[in-house]
């Protein structure tokens, strides 16, 4: 007879989202169980900045964010294609850290605080019947939990298994993600466009460096590999050519990731609560992804408190919850699929630049239109 484990709450992956979600219903007393494909520590595909708008909430919620070694980023320029450079000031500003690294604090923590981990097993299927949540996995463990949260990421078999919208379209983007040791401003993040393509780089932890970009499958597919791709089309840019060749890899290969999706996406599928990049992803040239996760996963774990206590129902959870999103993140995301479609083209990110250089209000507009206001 298959053993039935019996929680409050099931959080489908441990990213940002999901770990900040369990950690503030743990400590709220309830039980929780975060399964995720992987074991901490793990390298994601991200920008690896956070804004400073969700710093003191991390403070508050334990994370020492000093001892983590972050790096303190100021100042933020991007270039066109052809080299041409804007830089401004950054109003709130931000810090680098590794995903390996902040993920896996996050993980004590919430270790620390009584949150259960099923690691190293893949979700197969969630079902919900009588106001409970039947969750399989692919080894057969078997929960039965109140709640679901999905924090299963950008790209994940669960969007499929739920037949989600967006996963009916087949979405062009491929991303990239390096670690390094170069010669640049460690308070300076930098937004590197490229034909099809804009690649970012920052400071962060051990006096390394991320080094992102975004690109298209037909990008790589015309060149054969990533690495010719990289060569005759990233390295046209004379930033990113300098980077590229007088810098220390630290990977033996490239993190990637594709058929992710920028399409709205819906908060909540078949009474799971979506959080993070589950819920709606920004474009990375935003620079904002991660702070969206944590604060997402803040609103979700709030109000899912409040249906574990009896204090609404599951409509008015989910209805809350679409709502509350929606009031927060929507124009944000918005704003970066709308700018977006100023880069990657070369004539479109020279325009870009020279109308930023004369109106550096407006661009500090921009970023503070895909920032959000401190949270505590």
């Amino acid at each position: 007879m298959t053993q039935i484990h019996m929680t409050d709450a099931v959080i489908i992956g441990g990213g940002l989202a999901g770990l900040v979600s369990s950690i503030e219903l743990a400590r709220r007393g309830f039980s929780v169980i975060v399964i995720e494909r992987k074991h901490y520590p793990f390298h994601r595909v991200c920008g690896e900045y956070v804004s400073n708008e969700v710093r003191p909430y991390l403070e508050g919620l334990g994370l020492k964010i000093n001892e983590l070694g972050v790096k303190e980023i100021q100042r933020f320029c991007f270039t066109s294609p052809s080299g041409r450079v804007l830089e401004t000031d950054l109003d709130l500003g931000g810090f680098g850290i590794s995903r390996y690294k902040l993920d896996y604090a996050l993980y004590e923590l919430a270790q620390k605080v009584g949150v259960k981990f099923v690691l190293g097993e893949t979700v197969e299927s969630v079902e919900f019947a009588s106001e409970e949540c039947r969750i399989k996995t692919s080894n057969k463990l078997d929960f039965s939990a109140k709640i679901v949260l999905g924090s299963f990421g950008k790209n994940s078999k669960m969007d499929k298994a739920l037949d989600r919208d967006f996963t009916h379209k087949k979405s062009p983007y491929v991303g990239v993600k390096y670690h390094i040791r170069t010669d640049f401003p460690q308070d300076l993040i930098a937004l590197h466009n490229f034909k099809d393509g804009y690649c970012g780089i920052s400071a962060i932890e051990e006096d390394k460096y991320c080094l992102c970009y975004l690109t298209t499958r037909d990008n790589v597919r015309k060149h054969g590999s990533i690495s010719e791709m990289e060569k005759n089309v990233l390295w046209k840019n004379p930033h990113l050519h300098r980077i590229f060749n007088k810098s220390e890899f630290l990977y033996e290969r490239p993190e990637v990731i594709n058929e992710f999706s920028f399409s709205p996406k819906k908060t909540v599928e078949n009474h799971i609560l979506m959080v993070g990049d589950a819920a709606g992803l920004i474009t990375p040239l935003c620079g904002n992804g991660m702070a969206i996760a944590i604060h997402g996963g803040k609103i979700a774990a709030e109000l899912t408190a409040d249906f574990l206590h009896q204090k609404i129902n599951r409509q008015q959870l989910e209805d809350s919850y679409q709502q509350l999103w929606k009031d927060e993140f929507s124009v944000r995301l918005w704003i970066g699929r709308t700018v977006q479609r100023l880069f990657g083209d070369e004539w479109l990110s020279e325009l870009a630049l020279s109308s930023f250089s004369l109106a550096k209000p407006l661009l500090r507009f921009v970023i503070s239109k895909t920032h959000g206001k401190v949270i505590t």
